[in-house]
């Protein structure tokens, strides 16, 4: 397979300088402004005063901080599965399925067009800090073998699919992107876990693999299956996988895992680079060394609020921009999207790493209680 990694650092030059140059509350400020003007003739927008909006202190006037269940419960379930024109303009066509709640309950995450497409630029920028911080690379001269949900998408109504948000993801997946994109389209649609994770293992002893990307539970029990079809049961990755120099997780915490890993990973030179990816958007990535924080990806369709914990709950609570966050706070996430989500609560808490650029590490969740 020719090695495409000459390509990727060109780009990784551009980006670099890129992100040298930017100004986190400037970026921060044009994400905004462009989000207001693509959504003033949605409902949300109209009935929110979108076009008289001209600051961040109007915007936090005149929108309330919601959690998931006031936006189902006031703009999604009137008009589910079809969600068009509502908050965000055109049909949005796929809904990521989510069991995160304290209820239990299912929820469903709009996912535009535009949402895929940021999801792709921040995948790149994992393979851009992977580069600029190991030069050597080779991580294009394989494939990468993302472990994720099914692809076989449920319809739900014409132009509407739902599903797990890495299937949705990966059937999205951009043609660049696909030539070094393991496992084939066969393999991704597969429903069942089991059976998913053994074919993928037993193709994968034919590939080049050098980057393994996915929730750290999952890779985990990928791992031991993939050691037992290969014969090497309690073995180590760089005995099936020898170029192997890559592993991106995300998801749920590392530490539980770290241990691990680091056993899995002996003799094969991999690193580790965290991600943090939601149901709600792409939000950060690592871009130095593991303890160093994530960085917020200010500049790919994300307005970032930070609401100090003592503070959620409030009726109107006080948020902070990326440029007003101080070290030694725990704050809750809330988001404004290219997905119509509007200054939404996650769910999660962070505190700041650094804060130019900004770089958070994660705490904890606002709630106590998870399904």
């Amino acid at each position: 397979m020719h090695d495409w990694t000459w390509l990727l650092r060109a780009h990784v030059r551009r980006r670099l300088r890129a992100l040298r140059r930017m100004d986190p509350g400037w970026t921060q400020k044009q994400v905004l402004q462009s989000l207001i003007a693509r959504a003033e003739e949605t409902r949300f927008g109209r009935e929110h005063g979108f076009r008289s909006i001209r600051d961040l202190d109007d915007y936090r006037a005149q929108v309330p901080v919601r959690e998931y269940e006031a936006f189902w419960n006031e703009y999604w379930q009137p008009s589910f599965p079809r969600l068009k024109d509502c908050t965000w303009p055109g049909l949005i066509p796929f809904l990521a399925m989510s069991s995160g709640t304290t209820s239990g309950d299912s929820k469903y995450i709009p996912v535009t067009r535009e949402t895929v497409r940021a999801n792709a630029r921040a995948a790149s920028d994992v393979l851009v800090h992977h580069v600029a911080n190991h030069p050597r690379s080779r991580i294009l001269a394989g494939r990468i073998l993302v472990l994720g949900g099914s692809t076989g998408l449920q319809t739900l109504a014409p132009g509407v699919e739902a599903g797990d948000l890495s299937g949705i993801a990966a059937g999205a997946a951009p043609f660049w992107a696909r030539p070094r994109y393991f496992p084939p389209a066969p393999l991704e649609a597969i429903a069942d876990w089991e059976t998913r994770i053994d074919q993928i293992a037993r193709h994968s002893l034919r590939e080049d693999i050098r980057g393994l990307t996915g929730i750290p539970s999952w890779m985990l029990i990928y791992c031991d299956h993939l050691l037992d079809v290969a014969g090497k049961p309690g073995g180590r990755l760089a005995d099936v996988y020898p170029n192997l120099e890559l592993l991106v997780h995300g998801g749920i915490a590392w530490p539980p895992y770290r241990e691990r890993f680091a056993a899995l990973l002996e003799g094969s030179g991999a690193k580790t680079r965290e991600v943090y990816p939601a149901s709600e958007g792409f939000l950060a990535v690592a871009d130095g060394g593991e303890g160093d924080g994530l960085r917020l990806l200010l500049d790919n369709g994300i307005f970032f609020e930070f609401v100090p914990v003592e503070a959620v709950g409030d009726a109107h609570p006080v948020s902070h921009a990326v440029d007003e966050l101080e070290p030694g706070v725990d704050y809750a996430v809330v988001v404004s999207t290219v997905a119509g989500l509007w200054r939404f609560a996650v769910g999660d808490t962070v505190s700041v790493a650094t804060r130019d650029p900004p770089r958070i590490r994660i705490t904890g969740r606002t709630r106590l209680t998870l399904s």
